[in-house]
């Protein structure tokens, strides 16, 4: 189960790298682009976490998570470019 879960944090990763590149391809924008990257590397930490249960893995997902939350108040409080 292990090797599962481990492989399926990998999978998520890359499928949050590509999704935000797309989305950066698409849009032009960081604050619609590093939203989807941080919720899919949020994603694989939490399955990382499922996967090996020690203290190092908590603060991994705990720091994803920790810049997530900081830099979605970031991009939200950035000015807006001229549409």
């Amino acid at each position: 189960m292990t090797e599962i879960l481990t492989a399926a944090a990998l999978l998520v990763t890359a499928a949050g790298l590509l999704s935000a590149l797309a989305a950066g391809a698409i849009s032009r924008r960081a604050d619609q682009t590093l939203p989807v990257l941080l919720d899919f590397l949020t994603a694989a930490g939490l399955l990382r976490l499922a996967a090996d249960v020690s203290w190092n893995s908590i603060l991994v997902a705990a720091a994803v998570i920790t810049v997530r939350k900081i830099a979605a108040i970031g991009v939200t409080a950035g000015p807006r470019p001229p549409t």
